[in-house]
């Protein structure tokens, strides 16, 4: 992890002067050290022991003007619930999530020298008593699986943090017939704090024919980096694919969005001559979530995806499902990024399938752990996430533009009757690693009930 990547750890040490304060001390100096050195961003007191109402209130008056995406309440030693509903009630207020961690002490016939379960246990009642809900840790510091939860949730946390502040644009209306795209940009807001902002499709389509010759051919000799077939393509074709990610990415500058759904077709096609799934492959590399067919809770989805993975996501449809080989395929006419190609084969330029109109991008993708997942909105307008898990296996494309063959960690005809028996939507995103815990606790975080899709 990097710092622009990194979640931030507020770490708040809390303990009573009437226990054992070096060793509270000890606990609490490890505890820090052991943060910084799994990569995540310190804040909170750190190491400092808090123990008294006036160090709740400099703590809280440092986190106020913070961002963090987990509190760390470490019990040092034993205190009483007072300093931790403080602490918890800011947190809770911003949506962060909680952690006590009580560390165990030692059967060795002395003196009970921390007591920090106990303590835990106290605020554990006090917060469940104001409706506050928290995660606990009972485990010495450095303890794998004490680590691994923390980074769930700071993950977690940092998702739900760049959610809230998050603007969605959407390029023109998504298809006739296409429901799966419809969203709702008041319960978006409600839930996530995702603001929608609408884009005319006609300006957006005029700013493409406008753009800079300069900015044309930057993103050509970008993405000839990628694709060494590119040239094979009629010129003002890939010309007018390069004009789209200029305006496409001229709006996100200036809005400062942070993912775009656009109505790719029919009018880029017909007006523009071109295809514009290559600009959004080349977005989605950006780390700005594109997707087709004016689908906004599939790039809220993909952003999701990217905010707790660090690394790129994009849309998918679930084409083909086989009984034989226990598998089902990925594709899409080729939006994806490059990082996602299977570096054995390489990345094409390629013409769309249907339209037979450049400029788009081909490969198998590569092999490894991904994480799927949709947000389903319901029938009855609320909102559901829908989540699951398997091997993107090393086979060759399977069908034309961009496409996976992925094992599911549950058979694949019983993927494919979950989806069709929930109803979910014919768009999917993906990313690489394992990542169900932290959308769990997304869910959690948020409210909304997690649909297993791989159970």
């Amino acid at each position: 992890m990097n710092d622009a990547t990194a979640p931030t750890v507020a770490l708040v040490a809390i303990a009573r002067p009437t226990f054992d304060v070096p060793l509270a001390q000890s606990v609490a100096d490890a505890a820090a050290a052991c943060i910084r050195d799994a990569g995540f961003v310190l804040a909170g007191s750190g190491a400092e022991l808090i123990m008294d109402a006036a160090g709740v209130e400099a703590v809280k008056a440092g986190l106020a003007a913070a961002e963090f995406d987990l509190l760390l309440l470490l019990q040092a030693s034993f205190a009483d619930s007072t300093m931790a509903v403080q602490l918890a009630e800011l947190a809770y207020e911003r949506h962060v999530p909680i952690l006590l961690w009580a560390v165990p002490d030692v059967r060795d016939g002395g003196r009970l020298r921390l007591n920090s379960l106990c303590g835990i246990n106290l605020a554990g009642h006090a917060l469940t008593r104001r409706h506050i809900a928290y995660d606990y840790l009972l485990a010495p510091i450095a303890d794998e699986g004490g680590m691994q939860k923390l980074a769930v949730l700071a993950r977690a946390g940092l998702a739900r943090r760049r959610l809230q502040a998050a603007v969605l644009g959407v390029v023109g209306r998504h298809p006739d017939g296409f429901d799966t795209c419809e969203y709702d940009a008041a319960a978006l807001q409600r839930l996530f704090g995702v603001t929608v902002e609408a884009l005319d499709l006609a300006e957006l389509l005029a700013a493409a024919k406008m753009a800079g010759r300069g900015s044309r051919l930057a993103f050509l000799e970008r993405v000839r980096r990628h694709a060494a077939n590119l040239d094979e393509f009629d010129a003002a074709a890939t010309s007018g694919t390069a004009g789209v990610y200029v305006a496409l990415q001229q709006q996100v500058a200036a809005r400062r969005l942070a993912g775009v759904a656009v109505r790719c077709w029919p009018e880029f096609f017909t007006e523009l001559g071109c295809a514009a799934c290559g600009a959004m492959s080349v977005l989605n590399e950006d780390g700005c979530p594109a997707s087709c067919e004016a689908d906004v809770n599939g790039t809220l989805t993909s952003l999701l995806l990217q905010s707790l993975s660090g690394g790129p996501a994009f849309i998918t449809d679930l084409v083909s499902i086989e009984a034989e080989s226990d598998s089902g395929v990925f594709w899409h006419c080729g939006l994806a990024p490059f990082a996602m190609a299977d570096p054995q084969v390489g990345v094409r330029a390629a013409l769309h399938s249907n339209r037979k109109l450049p400029l788009l991008f081909e490969f198998p993708l590569k092999p490894g752990r991904v994480t799927i997942a949709r947000l389903h909105h319901t029938a009855d307008d609320g909102y559901q996430l829908a989540a699951g898990g398997g091997e993107m296996l090393a086979e060759p494309r399977s069908f034309g533009g961009t496409c996976g063959v992925v094992r599911f960690d549950s058979p694949a005809t019983e993927v494919l009757d979950r989806i069709m028996r929930l109803g979910l939507e014919h768009h999917f995103s993906i990313t690489y690693g394992d990542f169900a815990a932290e959308l769990a606790t997304f869910a959690r975080l948020v409210g909304i009930p997690v649909l297993e899709l791989t159970a």
